[in-house]
């Protein structure tokens, strides 16, 4: 049975927020190229929600929360928006030089409670939760939840300012540029939590193709004190790389939890 678009949407957003089974749906952004060059250049992005990653086949990532960031730190417009019964698309246009950042972003407050023996469930932000969710109901729990799934593109020569955190919610900070990743060589990251170094989280990575091959090939890494981890890409490809925390203290009020996720894919050159 199909779900609600919106109660399909806020799913997609809680799957992103929880450590994700080898089965499970994945939530990704799909670049048509992240290192491009010339004059008159546009990249084209998917986003799907999936089984088997880069493959359409589940439902589409809704836009909301969709931010691109120019590589001056200003904001661009992402074209030709469109959501159909798999995948969503956008285009971008790479006016400027140097490193984009697209990403689709968000944060809120899900609740969950009992009434009457049946299970109910809303989504919302911390200024509707007075009115529309009972504050003595059953088994009531109110998670604070971050989502942020993101790509870096770049036009030309690779630039930093779109590299640096927001301090909101579980994102990754660059060491290696993330458009400058080739087979043999070692990439580092660093994952921060409103950011602080997350140290101890676990990070998945995946490359793509997994619908036509035998194993998952998964390689998870964790992080260090410094919220640090490195790869090796032993392959070229893209690849997904995804991160999620439960616990720390919540700063939306109301919330009694929270929860923290974040992915981003990558490409690997030869």
């Amino acid at each position: 049975m199909r779900l609600p678009l919106k109660l399909a949407a806020a799913a997609a957003v809680l799957a992103a927020s929880m450590p994700i089974a080898a089965e499970a749906h994945r939530a990704w952004l799909l670049p048509s190229a992240t290192v491009l060059s010339g004059k008159d250049v546009w990249v084209t992005v998917d986003a799907a929600v999936s089984n088997d990653l880069f493959f359409f086949e589940h439902q589409p990532l809704r836009l909301n929360g969709l931010q691109v960031a120019a590589p001056d730190g200003s904001a661009a417009t992402a074209e030709n928006q469109a959501t159909g019964r798999y995948r969503s698309t956008f285009d971008v246009k790479l006016a400027q030089p140097g490193t984009y950042k697209l990403a689709v972003v968000n944060a809120g407050l899900f609740a969950a409670w009992k009434e009457n023996g049946q299970n109910k469930r809303w989504r919302g932000t911390p200024e509707r939760l007075a009115a529309e969710v009972p504050k003595d109901a059953q088994d009531l729990r109110v998670t604070q939840f971050n989502s942020r799934i993101e790509v870096f593109v770049t036009s030309g020569k690779p630039t930093e300012t779109t590299l640096k955190p927001t301090g909101q919610g579980l994102e990754l900070a660059p060491v290696t540029h993330p458009n400058d990743l080739v087979v043999g060589s070692e990439a580092r990251f660093v994952f921060l939590m409103d950011g602080q170094p997350a140290p101890d989280l676990k990070v998945t990575i995946i490359r793509g193709g997994i619908r036509y091959r035998d194993k998952l090939e998964e390689t998870t890494v964790t992080t260090g004190a410094d919220g640090g981890f490195a790869v090796t890409w032993k392959e070229p490809g893209m690849y997904w790389i995804e991160a999620a925390t439960r616990g720390g203290k919540p700063s939306m009020a109301g919330a009694t939890e929270r929860r923290a996720s974040y992915n981003t894919t990558v490409e690997v050159l030869p």
